[in-house]
């Protein structure tokens, strides 16, 4: 087992249809529906780039807004870390169409929105932040890996970091390979753990573990739905504001074990 690395928590944000904030899923963890929403709002984005961008880039910065709000942190200063299983699917699929067909019709701005650092480059220059800014893709692990990866840069840094993991729900032949049927997102603003932040210590070790269900029904069956939603575990835990670990898989043999202290 390795040496645990510990972050504090200053800030969550969570988008999905049936929960479009951090209080509406606190709501809905604690028996409550909350009032659902079509599409995230993305109101950081200028009106032109709202227009433009797909929905994967409204989603991302949706909860990456909502995160660095409650964390009252400064979004300019945060180095960022976007984590996605597939990126944009439907520009995927639009582009294998046209390649397949028309390959000359290739549109460069549908194309621009197809790489996955697309949503952190509407990020950085919607709010202005020149830090660092990292990518990450792990398939069905795409979670745990980007958090790894946010946690090692914050204890490696002694900086805050706003982490951010989306997906939105596949179509077309895609998601017969690439099964997601749930557009979901959440960010957390990670930070060497203070004293009035929960504090999550994060170790891996090597060993194929059953992962950590939420237990609320609705949370649990998302958690299915989408690689990002596996996170899921981890925010139900954060909203109990109570001790608690929990268990996710990292790669086929490699768990990351999660202990949170209120």
């Amino acid at each position: 087992m390795s040496a645990a690395l510990a972050v504090g928590v200053r800030g969550i944000g969570v988008w999905t249809p049936a929960a479009p904030s951090w209080p509406a899923l606190q709501a809905l963890l604690a028996g409550i529906v909350p009032e659902p929403a079509v599409a995230p709002a993305a109101r950081i984005l200028v009106p032109g780039e709202r227009r433009r961008a797909p929905l994967s880039v409204h989603l991302a910065v949706e909860v990456a807004a909502q995160a660095v709000q409650a964390s009252g942190l400064a979004a300019a200063t945060l180095p960022t870390v976007f984590a996605s299983a597939y990126g944009d699917s439907t520009i995927t699929d639009e582009l294998a169409r046209t390649l397949a067909s028309a390959p000359t019709q290739v549109s460069p701005t549908r194309f621009t929105h197809s790489v996955l650092n697309a949503a952190a480059g509407h990020w950085s220059m919607a709010t202005g932040c020149h830090a660092a800014s990292s990518a990450v893709c792990a398939g069905e692990f795409t979670f745990a890996a980007g958090l790894m990866e946010a946690a090692l840069q914050v204890v490696d840094s002694g900086h805050p970091l706003l982490f951010v993991a989306s997906d939105i729900a596949t179509v077309g032949p895609l998601a017969e390979v690439a099964p997601i049927a749930l557009t979901f997102a959440c960010a957390l603003v990670l930070a060497p753990p203070p004293a009035e932040a929960p504090r999550l210590r994060l170790r891996t070790r090597a060993a194929k573990a059953r992962e950590s269900l939420p237990r609320q029904l609705q949370a649990a069956a998302w958690y299915k739905q989408n690689p990002c939603a596996r996170s899921l575990g981890l925010l139900e835990a954060l909203a109990r504001g109570a001790p608690s670990r929990l268990r996710l898989a990292l790669a086929p043999a490699l768990t990351l074990d999660i202990e949170i202290e209120a």
